[in-house]
This record gives C-alpha cells, structure tokens and sequence, in this order.
C-alpha cells in the first residue's frame, strides 16, 4: 500500500474519505485490504472460468455442456436467492465471508486435485459448478451490503464503483494468464492459483479493525423475513423499477459470450484470438466506465434510466456494423455505458433501502440480474443460432433500449412528470427532458427542490434510509 493512501496506526482511526475523488474509498484502510484481497481472487476466479469451460470443452467435445455448467453455475441464485439475503441481514457479515470465501478456495483446490490427479469427469465439474453458485447465493448478498460497513454511505457510491474496477481489471488480466497455463502446463494448475487466491481475502478479511466498521442494524431472527422484504420492495418504486430494469437488461442484454463468440467465428470469420480481442475491448471499456462511475458523487435515477438507453442503443448499431474494426470500437462504449448501468443501479438500490432490509434487498437484486441467466441465455442463444448472430445481437439491444424507456416513463410518472419534446434551435433545454405535470404532485416537489428539469438524485442519508422519490426519473 502507498503512503499516499494515508500512515494507518493501531490506535488513530482513518480520517473520514472524501466523496469526490475517484479513489476516496481506498483511503480507508478497511476497504482497502478488502480491495487489495479482491483483485487477487478475482484474477482467480477469471483463470478458473476459462479453464473450466475449456476443460468441459475437452472433455465432452460438446459447446451444450459448456452452457450447462454455466446453468447450473448460476441456477441457485434464481432458486434460493433470496435466502442467501435473508442470511446477510441476520448475521454479522464479515464472519459470513469468512466462511463463504473459505469455501469457495476449497471448492477450487478440490477441482484442482482432481484436475491435477487425472481423475476429473464431466459430472464432478458440474457438481463443483452447482456447488459453487450454492455458496454464491450467500457470499454475493453479503459482499455487496458489506461495502457500507467498511466506507459508509457517504463513500459507498465510490466503493461500488472501485468494486467493479475491480473485477474488470482481473477480466483483462485473469483469462489472458489462464490461457498461457492452460497452454503450457493444463487447466489443472489454473484451478489450483484459483484456490489459493483466496488466502488474500480471508487474510484481508482478518486483518480488518472491526472497531471501525459502520454499526448496521441487524434483523432479528423472525419468521417471514423473505415476505417482509417483497413486500418492502413492492412498495417502493425507486427499488422496484430499477430492479425490474435490470432483470431486463441482466437477462437479455448480456448475453456477450453467446453474441461475440457468434460474431467472430460466423460474421467475421476467425478464431479464437479475435474472440479474445473483442472480450478485451469490451473488458476494457468496462474498467473505463467504472472508473468514471468512481468519480460521481451523485447517483440519479435519471441517468440509471438514460445509460440503459443509451447500452441497448449502441447495442443495435454494433449488430449492424459493415466492418469489423468499426463494430469492435464499438463495444468499448458499450462496456463503458454497460459498467454505469450496472454501478449506477447497485448504489441507487442499496442507498434507496434502509439497513437492516439491505441484505435481501440486493439478494432480489442480484437474483434477477444473474438469475437471469439461464433464462435469457438460451433463449437469445436460440434466436442466434436460427436469425443470425445480428439479430440476436440487435434484439437483445432492442430490448434493453425498449425496457428502459418504458421504466424512466413509469418513474416520471410516480414522480409526477411528464416527457417534454423541445425542437427548438439555440433554446439551451434537452431535447426530451421531464417537466412537471400541472397540477401532479411533482410540480410542489420540483419547485421545492428547484429542479424543474427532473435533474434531482437519489441520496441516502447518514443512516441509510430511503431516499424520496424526486423528479431524479
């Protein structure tokens, strides 16, 4: 760690983080043993998937077989995802992470062994699969609503951030060192680093001074929790729109393994190595959108719902590009406006809930966003396979652009606006921005918030509680 990061003692705590800067997080020194422990399991975890679906590969010869470990990779979080929330908000979450993330290092060293032994077979990597998103049913819930304990809600926008810089900076890292091993020595030894890799958590995880966490309230043990947070998320619409809003877009628009893979062998006719060039650029481009995303210290519904817009747009200009340079410079500001997408909704869901709901709040969330999965996957693999790789390319954007404006309408209309369409040269407005209705409950709102261009924000308070519903749609 730097000494630009700030000298941490035993006994003088870290200064509280300024909210601006794109790197105001890792000024705490919970955050950044979080941080530092995550980019090395991450790396990891990126090895293991491209060793995993290639050692599948070899084995059963079958491209189905792939798309079946990766079903049942994320099946669980669309059968108990919900539970897995339930568990973050009852217990404390650093120990649940100890256990999650110990055992998520003992599911890799086990396929390592048998990698490595020479004994692996189809159904124990299908087995480790299930089990894996077994345990992620619980790690994922916990690891997202364990941010606001280490930073608090001031910073937790700027750690969402970072966390998905993260995890796109191991995606540009972690297959390229993964097909190198895989290469040179087999997928075995990919497997094993994976397992290892998560000493670097657990031991941030240890080393963490829990005398400076942010005391959340927990849920008391109770029965029907799990109907208690529907119930919650059904009553507010700043939740459940954006939620909806990303089950669309986690289930039809990021379908890009089936969409690339399609493009590069059957539109443009190559190989495995424009494969990889096309899933860097994207990679790319996402590292770019999270680092841009750190540096906004305000989450706005209205750009949550106009950075979805703008991914499914860029989507279908992708699916009809001549050439092949122009269709992949295109997929870097798709991996941009993918990246704000997805920070933007996790900070607007998690500041929008009150703390002791957090926890299956984000299970909902992220149970329809990586639920999502083996639903839309084969259905946009079928489209793919029997119209093309462009129009399942361009339908899957279609979609998405589709779903979000039909979301910003429902918002603005909760919030008591009304679209504007202004055609008028060198008038200084928006094209289409949001007005006040006459005589709707957001006129005294916008007026009150001197925000008549629907130009508010979602901001949680110190404690975490739920945001108003501005003119933010």
């Amino acid at each position: 760690m730097s000494s630009a990061a700030g000298q941490d003692t035993a006994t003088e705590p870290d200064r509280p983080a300024d909210k601006t800067g794109t790197f105001s997080a890792l000024r705490i020194r919970n955050y950044r043993l979080f941080a530092t422990g995550a980019v090395v399991s991450n790396t990891g975890t990126w090895m293991s998937r491209i060793a995993q679906d290639w050692l599948v590969l070899s084995i059963t010869g079958s491209s189905f077989a792939v798309g079946i470990t990766t079903a049942l990779q994320f099946l669980p979080m669309l059968l108990f995802g919900l539970y897995g929330g339930v568990i973050a908000d009852r217990y404390p979450k650093r120990q649940i992470l100890l256990c999650t993330q110990a055992a998520l290092g003992l599911l890799g060293l086990l396929l390592a062994g048998l990698t490595l032994g020479g004994v692996v077979q189809v159904w124990h990597v299908y087995t480790i699969a299930f089990l894996l998103g077994m345990v992620t049913v619980v790690d994922n819930p916990t690891r997202q609503t364990f941010v606001v304990e280490m930073v608090g809600p001031a910073v937790m926008r700027n750690a969402v951030s970072l966390n998905a810089a993260n995890f796109q900076a191991a995606r540009l890292v972690g297959p390229a060192v993964a097909g190198v091993l895989i290469t040179a020595v087999g997928s075995g030894w990919a497997f094993l680093i994976n397992g290892l890799s998560f000493i670097a958590p657990l031991t941030g995880l240890l080393l963490m001074r829990t005398a400076e966490l942010h005391t959340i309230e927990r849920a008391p043990r109770a029965k029907g929790q799990l109907r208690e947070g529907l119930r919650y998320v059904a009553g507010k619409p700043e939740l459940i729109w954006p939620i909806v809003l990303v089950g669309f877009i986690g289930t039809f628009g990021f379908n890009f393994p089936i969409w690339l893979s399609a493009f590069a062998n059957k539109v443009f006719d190559s190989g495995a190595g424009t494969y990889g060039l096309l899933n860097t650029l994207m990679a790319a481009g996402s590292l770019l959108g999270a680092l841009l995303a750190a540096r906004r210290s305000r989450t706005r519904l209205r750009m949550l719902v106009a950075a979805a817009a703008v991914f499914g747009l860029l989507e279908g200009a992708a699916s009809l590009a001549p050439a092949f340079w122009l269709f992949a410079a295109l997929l870097v500001p798709i991996g941009i406006f993918g990246l704000t997408f997805n920070t933007t909704a996790n900070a607007t869901v998690q500041l929008a809930t009150e703390p002791v709901m957090r926890g299956r709040v984000m299970s909902l969330y992220m149970m329809v966003f990586v639920g999502g999965t083996p639903v839309g996957g084969p259905v946009m693999g079928w489209v793919t396979d029997t119209y093309g790789a462009r129009v399942g390319f361009l339908s899957g954007g279609l979609i998405s652009a589709a779903a979000a404006v039909a979301v910003g309408l429902v918002l603005a209309r909760a919030a008591g606006l009304r679209p504007r369409l202004d055609l008028r040269r060198g008038s200084g407005r928006a094209l289409v921005s949001f007005v006040p209705r006459e005589g709707g409950a957001g006129a005294s709102g916008a007026a009150s918030e001197g925000d008549p261009a629907g130009d508010g924000e979602a901001a949680g308070s110190a404690g975490g509680s739920a945001p108003r519903l501005t003119p933010a749609a």
